[in-house]
């Protein structure tokens, strides 16, 4: 049995599905791994590493989807909205595609791969509980857009974030103010501590106030009342517009005392929730910086634009879009462990036989037998 790796083709992506230490784990397993010449280069894994550890090289995609009994990608059809549906026509009935699919945002593409016949596995669904903490894609990919976030504001802040006590004088530390202590938001806090601001962090829910603590951050608490706060697999949960008016302005203070503020707040298949207005941008000293990781999703912040970088009221707001992708060998590295431990988890005796009893696969099963079979996917889709 054979495990396809193609390489990712959505413009500007660097990382790769599988890297070259997780081969033997899955040659125990009884898998063989075709990888396509070339997919792993950009992440800094070059095909003689993948031959060292027993993997075959294949001159072409279409090789790769024409051998493989399940193909393990990152951006998949729906993910990649730019160029992943030049591989429908290399889908074929039977065959498993495992990877991010974006199926809330995308059902109509979940619809297209359905009608291939493949069985589709979307990784962002895994649940997050105890079991299938070392299959969770979404939560690795999180801390590094995190850290990378925070990275990226130090480097646009016309200032330093640690305090310094020199000859000349004392340099004041950075005040640094995370919106969404989520997972991305938890890195982002110890990053920013680690390179010496104050932090303070906000989130909807009140169980994350231990956890901002926890890293030494200061917890900014809002006299709001929030009835169901979030939903069962710990993801805020979206509230009404009146809720989300009162938070803006109760948030405007801390937005507006803060150098760096960076937002992490996003609604599974929802537009993210604006929290910071155009408003609240010019209350900001000049200088300032925010990093908005919900910026895909339409931005916490009303001035962002995705995939740009813009400059409003002397504030720099960053659209950031996929930077995990942007440390593509650690973020492999973290998504092919991840990837492994759910396909072993799916695959028993060298054979894929995902059984709809067990709460993991039926939770991350989109397509099976020409059919859309995932309920919220379904939904989506109007029943369809």
């Amino acid at each position: 049995m054979i495990i396809g790796v193609p390489k990712e083709t959505f413009p500007g992506e660097r990382r790769v599905a599988l890297v070259p230490a997780a081969i033997p784990t899955l040659a125990k397993a009884k898998w063989e791994v075709l990888v396509e010449s070339g997919a792993g280069a950009a992440a800094f894994y070059p095909d003689a590493a993948y031959v060292e550890k027993g993997a075959r090289i294949a001159a072409s995609r279409a090789d790769v989807f024409a051998s493989a009994d399940a193909v393990f990608q990152v951006l998949c059809h729906g993910a990649n909205d730019k160029t992943g549906r030049a591989d429908l026509p290399l889908l074929r009935p039977g065959q498993a595609l495992i990877g991010f699919l974006r199926p809330l945002g995308s059902p109509e593409a979940v619809k297209e791969i359905a009608a291939t016949g493949a069985t589709a596995f979307a990784v962002e669904l895994i649940p997050r509980i105890t079991r299938a903490q070392s299959m969770d894609a979404l939560t690795s990919m999180a801390t590094v857009a995190g850290y990378k976030a925070v990275l990226l504001a130090a480097a646009t802040l016309p200032r330093m974030f640690p305090m310094l006590m020199t000859a000349a004088g004392t340099v004041t530390p950075a005040k640094v103010l995370i919106i969404g202590a989520g997972v991305a938001g938890l890195q982002a806090i110890a990053t920013a501590r680690k390179l010496g601001a104050v932090v303070s962090a906000y989130d909807v829910r009140s169980a994350a106030k231990e956890h901002v603590l926890s890293l030494g951050a200061r917890f900014v608490e809002l006299p709001l009342e929030v009835a169901d706060a979030e939903d069962a697999g710990g993801y805020a949960k979206a509230q009404d517009e009146t809720f989300y008016r009162r938070q803006q302005e109760l948030l405007a203070r801390a937005v507006g005392e803060s150098d760096v503020v960076i937002t992490t707040a996003v609604v599974p298949g929802r537009k993210a929730p604006v929290l910071i207005t155009g408003k609240m941008v010019g209350g900001m000293a000049p200088g300032s910086v925010i990093v908005d990781l919900a910026a895909e999703r339409g931005g916490n912040c009303e001035l962002t634009r995705a995939e740009a970088t813009v400059v409003e009221h002397g504030v720099t707001i960053i659209g950031a879009v996929n930077l995990a992708g942007t440390v593509p060998y650690h973020a492999s590295q973290l998504y092919a462990r991840n990837l492994t431990a759910f396909f072993l988890h799916l695959a028993k005796d060298g054979k894929l036989e995902p059984s709809l009893e067990d709460e993991i696969t039926r939770e991350t099963l989109l397509t099976r037998g020409g059919e859309v079979v995932h309920p919220r996917v379904r939904d989506a889709l109007g029943g369809a």
